[in-house]
This record gives structure tokens, sequence and C-alpha cells, in this order.
């Protein structure tokens, strides 16, 4: 048992002083006590918050930050920049994506983030052919998970068709390619693997709409009954077009009305929603993913928050391409941009006087739990003891109290404030950096530095 005293912590009920933690072996914490007294326990300053869960990640394209930013010869869209992403993953080894993983997990901790979802998709050797071990891949996302200590909700995905209508994968989607029956041993075989990750989780994540069919969507339904459910939906316009096409409705109106969308299910970016959809979604408890930076990156679009959040709407938010790591970042970006679609400010709030920082924080911590399907996201017996401690010293947050350090710390000071993490109560993070840090980092540089050579 590990016990700590934090000079101040949020807790499900609001701010508390002298939080005693009581962590057990296992990693949960057994018991949680304000106005504790030292009694000998570690005592650690700072300013501790639940860990943000990372709903929507995809590490390997952490590698090719900074590869998609030349102008092409026409319109650049997410179309153009999913061509990079297939040239960059082509000369990709299990070593190489174990690598960048563990560098993306590093730098989530460092950055405020202890838990991520890993929607799964790239499964096959070079040229797509499966490796000897059909998990091989997946086995590379819990080893960086592992060794960097993120809590890991591994969400494998199902993508059988380039495009609606059962089309044709094209060659760059081929390492992603599985039929049905396979991609149910390959489920089996990531549960194996996970098994012995600490707290972590499996579910399911068939693409999009795009790539699966709906009788697939229908079997896959029956085949797993428990879990998370995480899909692409409606990320850009063309999608929308094509899903009214091809099957008569929008993507998410096409979810809800066929696929029984409840608190299981995560619907990726939902960018591009009628204020009908907006309201439904929000109504069947299923949690909005949104990835702000990301898709202010690939100028998706700007998701429907105001509604959303009114109708009661559960949302968390993710890190997708890995562009910029950075878990206040992405909250701010979130609010920024609704405050660019309405010209008005503190839009992602629902009362009079309610910090924002507050409202944005404690609505991805549960959102991102639901989303993960883990017992993160609280400091709470019973929940993975994920703390982020900012430093309270911080020149930033000189008079700061209570809300008005979460409004500072996502719109002003963002991830310089981070000091210590844990994970699982290990100290994974201190002074900003994480234990592992120059190992990983070096072999990240290596893999990087081969690649972009190549």
């Amino acid at each position: 048992m590990r016990s700590c005293i934090l000079d101040k912590a949020l807790l499900p009920d609001g701010w508390a002083d002298n939080v005693r933690i009581d962590i057990a072996a296992d990693g949960t914490i057994a018991r949680v006590q304000p106005g504790a007294a030292p009694d000998g326990a570690e005592r650690i300053k700072g300013v501790a918050l639940p860990g943000l869960p990372n709903l929507h990640c995809h590490a390997f394209q952490k590698g090719m930050a900074g590869l998609a930013e030349r102008r092409g010869p026409a319109h650049d869209s997410f179309w153009t920049w999913r061509e990079v992403m297939y040239r960059f993953l082509g000369a990709l080894t299990p070593d190489d994506v174990e690598a960048i993983a563990a560098y993306a997990y590093m730098d989530m901790l460092e950055a405020g983030f202890t838990s991520v979802g890993e929607f799964h998709y790239l499964h096959h050797d070079i040229g797509g052919q499966p490796y000897a071990d059909l998990g091989e891949m997946a086995a590379r996302i819990a080893a960086a998970s592992s060794e960097t200590g993120i809590g890991l909700t591994l969400l494998s995905s199902l993508y059988t068709y380039g495009g609606f209508g059962d089309a044709a994968p094209n060659p760059g989607q081929a390492r992603f390619i599985n039929p049905t029956d396979r991609f149910l041993k390959l489920l089996a075989r990531s549960r194996e693997i996970v098994a012995v990750v600490p707290h972590a989780a499996v579910g399911i994540a068939p693409h999009s709409l795009r790539a699966v069919s709906p009788q697939q969507l229908k079997d896959m339904m029956q085949a797993v009954t428990d879990g998370p459910i995480h899909i692409h939906a409606a990320e850009q316009t063309r999608e929308v077009d094509d899903c009214v096409a091809a099957l008569g409705a929008r993507p998410v109106e096409w979810l809800l009305d066929n696929a029984n969308v409840d608190q299981r299910w995560c619907l990726i970016h939902a960018t591009h929603m009628t204020d009908d959809e907006t309201r439904r979604l929000a109504h069947s408890g299923a949690v909005a993913g949104l990835c702000p930076l990301t898709e202010g990156s690939l100028g998706d679009g700007i998701f429907n928050g105001e509604m959303f959040l009114h109708a009661q709407g559960r949302f968390g938010v993710g890190t997708d391409s890995n562009i910029q790591i950075d878990a206040p970042a992405e909250l701010r970006q979130l609010e920024y941009s609704q405050r660019l679609k309405h010209r008005g400010r503190n839009i992602m709030t629902q009362l009079e006087g309610q910090s924002t920082g507050r409202c944005l924080y404690t609505t991805a911590l549960a959102g991102g739990a639901q989303a993960l399907g883990r017992k993160i996201g609280a400091l709470a017996p019973g929940r993975r003891a994920d703390i982020v401690i900012l430093n309270a010293d911080h020149p930033d947050l000189a008079g700061a109290r209570d809300d008005m350090v979460l409004d500072v710390y996502v719109f002003s000071a963002g991830r310089s404030l981070v000091n210590k993490v844990m994970a699982g109560g290990v100290d994974v993070v201190s002074d900003g950096r994480h234990r592992a840090r120059e190992a990983i980092a070096r072999r990240y540089r290596q893999v990087v530095s081969r690649l972009s050579n190549a």
C-alpha cells in the first residue's frame, strides 16, 4: 500500500485540501480521505488532477508529423493528407511501430494524458501479408504501453473495403484489411496479448461506414456483446455525401437508426451533424470522440459543440494523428473553435459564472473513461491511480485557486504546468520528464531519421 498526502486535489465532489490517497498494490485507489493528518504518509506538493483519458489515437502517425505541411498541386484536404499517410506507413516495421508508439505514449504522459484508446488498424506486413503471429502489431502497442506506463484500451479495428458499396481497397490500405472471420481471430489474439497488461481493456473499432459493410457491422455486434465500440463518423463532407448516396442516410443518422447506438459507443469526430442528429446522439448516451487539434489540422470542420453540450451530450478528447500531444491544448482548441463559430466566449459551459476550464476538463474525464471502458477518470476508490500533479509554484498559477487553476491550465500555461504524473500509482513523470525519456527518444530519433531519408 502506498499512502500519499496531496496538498490539493480535484475530487468527484469538488476541491479538497490535504487529501490522503491510499493506493493498493495493484495500482487502484483503495481510500480517499480529505482533510487528513499526515501520519507519516508521503507528501506530494502541487495541485492534483485525475489524469485525462486520450480516447482516440493512431500512434504510428506521430512519426509523420510535419510531412504533410507542403501545399500540393490541387486543393489540399483530408483526402490528400491520407495519401501522405499511406506512403509513410508503407515502410514501417514492427520495431518502428513500437518505437514510435512508445515515444507518443511517453509524450502523452508528460502532457497530462494517463490512458490511451489506440484505434489500431495497422495490422499486417508491408504489402498486406499477415504476420505469422496475427497480433504482431497489437503486441507492439501493448509493449509500448507497458514500457511507458500509460493505461491502454486496445481498439482492434475492422477495415475491409476501400469505400462505400464494398469498393476494393487501394494499395495503400493493404496493411489494414481483414475479412470478418480473420478479424475475429485477430480480436481473440489481441485479448490474449492485452491480458498481461495491468488494467488494460480491448474494444472493437469498425473503422467507418465506408470501410465496413452494414452486414459486417451487424455481425460484429452479434459476435462482440461487451466492451467499447468506436467508429469514425461524419468527419468529412465528402464522406457524408457518399454515405447518403450509398446507404440513403447520413453517417450519424444511419448509425442511430440501424446500430443500436448506446453507452458502449464512441463516435469519433461526428463533425458534420444536423441539429436533429446532434440531439439524438446526445440522448443516445454515446460519447462523441473529439480530436480538435487534428480536426483543425485536416480542415475537417467544427463540431456542433454548444448544442451537443446543452442536450447533455457526453464527449471526450483524443490526439488522433498526434501532430501535437497536449491534453489542455485539445480542450482549448475545442472551446476556441466554438468561439470562432458562434463569435462569443465561454461557449462550452451551461451556467452563468461556471468555469470553462472546469467544465471542459470534468466532462472530458467522464466521457473519456466511459469511452475507454475502464475504471479511470476520477480520484475515487476502485479507480486506477492515474494522477497528474501541477506545479503550484509556477508563476502562471500565482493567486489561482480551485477552478481558476483549471482555467490557467487549459487556456494559458498548458502542459508546462505538469510536474509529476502517477500511472497506476507508479511515478512515471517527475519534474516534467518521463523516467525513460532518454532511451525512448533515442530509439524514436533513429527510426524517424531512417524513414525520412528512405
